[in-house]
C-alpha cells in the first residue's frame, strides 16, 4: 500500500524522538475538573556573517475529570535569516474527549494553521471519531483513535495540487492517531502523538503529523523543554517540499 513506507518512516522518527528524549511540554492532566495552564517560550539570535532571529511560543490549557478531557493549544514560530522571513507558522487547536466506558471514548477536534513560507494562507480542519485507552496508569497512557474529518486549505499563491491549479482545496479525510504520555522520572515527562490523514476525496494522497516533546522540571512551576514537530504532505504543491521539520527548545511556566 502507498502509506506503508512513509508510515514506517514516521514510526521510526517517533522512536528516535523518544530515545533521544526530545513539540512541547505537557500541561498537567489531573482528573479533578480544574483548569490548568502551561506557557512555553524560547528565542535565539546571531549577528555577524549571518544575521538570524528565531522566536517560538506555545500555550496550553486543559480541564480533565474522571470521564472527559477538554484541551486547547496555540503555537507561534517566527524566524528571519539575513532579513528574509524563513519561518512564519501559527497553530490553534482544541479537542474534547469523553469516555464511553473505562476503555473507550469519543472525540471531536478543530485545528487552524497558517504557514506562509509553505504557501498555506490558512488551513481549517474538523474531525470526530472514537478511540480506545490501551494503557491507562499514573505514569503511562497510550491511546489509539480513528474517525472522519474535513480539511479546507487556502493558498497564498495558486498552485498545482493533485494535477489541478487551485487557490483553495477542500477534502474529506480519514483520521488515524496514536498518542502516549510517559512519566520517565519524578521530574521528566515525555509525550508523543502521530496522526495520519488519508485523503478520501482524492485517494492515494495523504498527510501526517508527528509531535514529540520532553520536559524536565527545575521547580514546581518552571521546566526546561525540547520538542520535535514533523509535518508531511504527499502533494503540497509544485515547487514545495513534502516534509517540514522543526526542533524547538525553551522554558515553560506551569499554572496548576
Amino acid at each position: 500500500m502507498p502509506l506503508r513506507k512513509p508510515l514506517r518512516s514516521f514510526l521510526l522518527l517517533t522512536s528516535a524522538a523518544a530515545a533521544a528524549c526530545a513539540a512541547h511540554a505537557q500541561v498537567t492532566l489531573k482528573p479533578d475538573g480544574k483548569w490548568r495552564y502551561l506557557l512555553t517560550a524560547g528565542a535565539n539570535a546571531t549577528a555577524g556573517n549571518s544575521d538570524t532571529t528565531q522566536f517560538n511560543a506555545t500555550g496550553e490549557a486543559a480541564r480533565v475529570s474522571d470521564h472527559d478531557k477538554l484541551t486547547f493549544r496555540g503555537q507561534g514560530n517566527y524566524g528571519k535569516v539575513n532579513g528574509v522571513t524563513a519561518t512564519q507558522r501559527y497553530l490553534l487547536g482544541t479537542q474534547y474527549n469523553r469516555d464511553i466506558s473505562r476503555h473507550s471514548f469519543y472525540f471531536g477536534s478543530g485545528d487552524f494553521l497558517r504557514d506562509r513560507p509553505s504557501n498555506i494562507a490558512h488551513r481549517y480542519s474538523l474531525a470526530g471519531g472514537v478511540g480506545r485507552h490501551m494503557i491507562r496508569s499514573d505514569d503511562l497512557t497510550f491511546d489509539i483513535s480513528a474517525g472522519l474529518g474535513y480539511t479546507q486549505d487556502s493558498y497564498v499563491t495558486p498552485v498545482s495540487v493533485l494535477g489541478q491549479t487551485r487557490g483553495e482545496y477542500g477534502r474529506t479525510e480519514l483520521v488515524l492517531a496514536e498518542e502516549s504520555s510517559h512519566q520517565l522520572t519524578s521530574t521528566t515527562k515525555l509525550r508523543q502523538k502521530f496522526t495520519a490523514y488519508p485523503n478520501l476525496t482524492d485517494t492515494g494522497a495523504y498527510r501526517a503529523l508527528l509531535d514529540a516533546g520532553i520536559s524536565v522540571a527545575m521547580t514546581n512551576t518552571l521546566s526546561l523543554t525540547a520538542g520535535v514537530n514533523y509535518r508531511y504532505d504527499s502533494d503540497p504543491g509544485v515547487g514545495l517540499k513534502k516534509g517540514d521539520a522543526s526542533f524547538v527548545t525553551g522554558v515553560s511556566l506551569r499554572f496548576d
